[in-house]
């Protein structure tokens, strides 16, 4: 005797388990539209909201989200020291910054540090949530201008921290002889530091040099 097969009812169909995002920035309003934006898609459910970089290592290691949009810069710990301690538990952690600012050595210590993608917040919003997919499949997003920023700034020759250190002083006016007896080197140390920055910066003066780094992000005015 044959036995007829069941049929399966629509509803009997496993459902997709929806992308779990984690959502790190220190601005309550942009948190909260962010939560509205993300859940009007059916495959994806906010699982935590962080307002500083050690609540949301705390929420990672809590709720193991798919994707996490973080913000740069934030309180108590900036994205990049975020994203290093997320993966240092997790290397496979998959991590968008989402941010203001486009210095290219920003999306350079973001990416070195493992960030999957990197957008600004005047994202369109198709964009983002097309990224936030793409990165949970296992791709890089990083738009096309950014992306060239950062190949640029691969490309340049680093700034040594030591010159960062001397810019920041510049930045403050500092002379070269106050400079030198801040950092415990000599004037002429300083100047040689100096020339230098000015050659891996391709600038001619004191004031350029600090403007260039501060687009650049090396340094914050």
């Amino acid at each position: 005797m044959s036995v007829a097969k069941k049929t399966p009812k629509a509803n009997d169909t496993p459902k997709k388990p929806r992308i779990g995002v984690l959502i790190a920035d220190d601005h309550s309003v942009l948190r909260q539209g962010l939560v509205s934006l993300i859940g009007f898609e059916s495959d994806m459910i906010v699982v935590g909201e962080a307002g500083n970089g050690r609540e949301a290592v705390d929420l990672w290691k809590r709720h193991r989200p798919e994707v996490t949009l973080l913000d740069l810069r934030m309180p108590e710990l900036d994205g990049v020291g975020v994203i290093k301690q997320i993966r240092a538990d997790d290397e496979n952690a998959r991590i968008i910054v989402l941010t203001t600012f486009d210095g290219d050595e920003d999306i350079y210590r973001a990416i070195q540090a493992g960030a999957k993608g990197y957008l600004l917040k005047d994202v369109p919003r198709e964009a983002l949530i097309d990224s936030i997919r793409r990165v949970h499949a296992g791709e890089t997003c990083v738009p096309v201008h950014l992306a060239n920023k950062l190949a640029e700034r691969v490309m340049s020759e680093s700034v040594s921290e030591r010159e960062i250190d001397v810019l920041k002083l510049m930045a403050q006016g500092k002379s070269n002889k106050e400079i030198g007896s801040m950092l415990f080197i000599s004037p002429g140390t300083v100047k040689s530091h100096v020339k230098s920055i000015f050659a891996k910066l391709k600038v001619n003066s004191r004031a350029e040099a600090v403007a260039n780094a501060a687009h650049r992000a090396l340094i914050q005015l």
